[in-house]
């Protein structure tokens, strides 16, 4: 039933039959509007990272942190104030902090969440360790993951790590124009490029993404 109910997503979100913002939120559910399989993907990305030394001592960045589907993970793993996490989406972070995580442990782990539709990294009051994206580039035009990269390496010291996540290919699709809906590909020549100076860009590929997401990694120097 899931499935059916997320291939029904799929195909209204690709006839574009479902807006970005409120209106799409309410019209398919938060859990939907991030991606869908929200237990597996949450628990696959807090895995991953586990997997790459993240420790709770460590001061983690969720970009396009979306309503919490990795960020509930992080919060209950990391020490306190060490969760920061950015979305363009009020209505997301809303959710994330009262629904997702509750009052109670937001209270006592203290996430700090930006709004941001620029990448407006230095609104933070402190700087990550780590970031990680999961289904963010994944709907972002080359120009916006260019910002992304060129924003966040003017915020972060030498040493910081960034995973993030993308779909390999050379579809045209939505590429010029960012969509929080639209399937966007990038190749992996352009995720190297979009990196520009200050970062040591890896292409790491498979991870084993349920949807068979590839995967970046850029190195602060």
């Amino acid at each position: 039933m899931i499935n059916k109910i997320w291939t029904f997503v799929r195909q209204n979100i690709i006839s574009g039959l479902i807006p970005e913002g409120d209106k799409g939120i309410k019209m398919i559910g938060y859990e939907n509007y991030v991606g869908g399989k929200w237990e597996e993907i949450g628990q696959f990305q807090f895995d991953f990272m586990v997997s790459q030394g993240l420790k709770p001592n460590h001061i983690l960045m969720d970009i396009g942190c979306g309503a919490g589907r990795g960020g509930i993970k992080y919060v209950n793993y990391l020490d306190s104030g060490n969760y920061l996490g950015l979305d363009k989406e009020q209505t997301l972070i809303d959710i994330a902090r009262n629904k997702v995580m509750g009052p109670e442990l937001v209270a006592s782990k203290r996430p700090e969440f930006v709004r941001s539709d620029d990448f407006g990294f230095s609104a933070f009051t402190k700087k990550p360790d780590y970031a990680i994206s999961v289904s963010l580039f994944t709907h972002l035009s080359g120009a916006d993951i260019s910002t992304c990269l060129k924003n966040l390496r003017d915020f972060v010291e030498p040493g910081f790590i960034y995973y993030t996540s993308f779909f390999e290919g050379t579809q045209q699709r939505h590429k010029n124009k960012s969509h929080s809906l639209a399937h966007v590909e990038h190749t992996k020549e352009e995720m190297i490029d979009y990196a520009g100076a200050g970062w040591n860009a890896i292409y790491i590929g498979n991870w084993d993404h349920p949807r068979d997401q590839k995967l970046m990694k850029y190195e602060a120097v």
